[in-house]
């Protein structure tokens, strides 16, 4: 039986998660229920640039963004969050103003910006971290995971890279035990 559902949470590894795939990483749990999880890595980016892994699919003109690594579960599947509303209206909400994009038109006019008003804030993804029933209620008993509520401007920061401990830095403000912050968190 699974607790509240995590959807719109991130997971973040502690220490206790031996598993290399999720070191220090920030999970965002797109959908969590009686028959397993899934999730995509928020602060992976790979090197892998947006336009040319999308040669011969679409004309994708070139910019700065990457494919960010979602998980070992299919890695050559791509999947995309975006936060406009307007588009693919049955998208999965993640949490409020960020979108699972499900649709292929979708995934085209946010990668194009060819729809009205269209934003710049979405994130493709190549593969995703899935647990099957049960499997990542072990892991949180087992203290692999903390978990955090996400919010929109985190989930598409532009420092993936300190993410992780920017997050594992909130936790903690959060689950202080003392009410002054020490100098290290670990202390607390």
């Amino acid at each position: 039986m699974i607790r509240d559902s995590l959807r719109g949470h991130f997971l973040l590894a502690t220490k206790n998660l031996h598993d290399s795939n999720f070191f220090r990483t920030a999970v965002l749990m797109l959908e969590h229920n009686e028959e397993g999880a899934m999730g995509v890595i928020v602060n992976r980016p790979s090197s892998v640039n947006l336009a040319h892994a999308l040669v011969g699919h679409f004309n994708v003109p070139p910019s700065e963004n990457v494919i960010y690594v979602g998980g070992p579960v299919e890695p050559q599947a791509l999947s995309m969050l975006h936060d406009n509303p307007d588009l693919g209206k049955s998208d999965i909400t993640v949490l409020p103003n960020v979108f699972v994009g499900s649709s292929a038109e979708a995934f085209e006019e946010i990668i194009m910006g060819e729809s009205p008003g269209c934003t710049s804030s979405f994130r493709v993804y190549s593969g995703y971290a899935g647990w099957g029933s049960g499997q990542l209620e072990g892991e949180l008993d087992r203290g692999d995971w903390f978990t955090l509520k996400a919010n929109t401007e985190l989930v598409f920061s532009n420092r993936p890279y300190q993410l992780w401990d920017e997050l594992l830095q909130e936790y903690y403000r959060q689950h202080r035990i003392l009410p002054i912050p020490a100098e290290k968190a670990e202390w607390n």
